[in-house]
C-alpha cells in the first residue's frame, strides 16, 4: 500500500516562497506518476504540477514560471518549490501518486490518481 505524507506548508506573505515535500513509501514500482493538487474552500480540487518516472513534467498555467516540481528518487520524496506566492495560491495542498505509465505525460486530472496524502495547508497573505 502506497503511503504519502506531505510537509512544508505554512503562512507566508505575498511574494514569498515555500517548499512542500511529500515522502512516499510502500511501492518500488519503476513506472509511476506523481502530482501536487490544491483545494481552496468552496472550490474544486485542481492539479498544480505533475511529474512521471521519466522526469517529464506538466504545470497548470496559473503556476508556470513560479512553481517547480522535482523528485529525489534516493529519498523517495517529491517536492514543490513555490516562489512568488500570491494570495490566490492559498489552499490545502495534496500529494498524489499512481503506478504505471501514460503516453500523454503526467496528468493534472485528480481522477487519474489512486493514492493521496492528507494535505498540508498553504496560506498567503497580501
Amino acid at each position: 500500500q502506497v503511503q504519502l505524507v506531505e510537509s512544508g506548508g505554512g503562512s507566508v506573505q505575498s511574494g514569498g516562497s515555500l517548499r512542500l515535500s511529500c515522502a512516499a513509501s510502500g511501492s518500488t514500482a519503476s513506472r509511476y506518476f506523481m502530482g501536487w493538487f490544491r483545494q481552496a474552500p468552496g472550490k474544486e480540487r485542481e492539479g498544480v504540477a505533475a511529474i512521471d518516472s521519466d522526469g517529464s513534467t506538466r504545470y497548470a498555467d496559473s503556476v508556470k514560471g513560479r512553481f517547480t516540481i522535482s523528485q529525489d528518487n534516493a529519498k523517495n520524496t517529491l517536492y514543490l518549490q513555490m516562489n512568488s506566492l500570491k494570495p490566490e495560491d492559498t489552499a490545502m495542498y495534496y500529494c498524489a501518486k499512481s503506478l504505471g505509465y501514460t503516453w500523454l505525460g503526467p496528468p493534472l486530472s485528480h481522477a487519474e490518481y489512486t493514492y493521496w496524502g492528507q494535505g498540508t495547508q498553504v496560506t498567503v497573505s497580501s
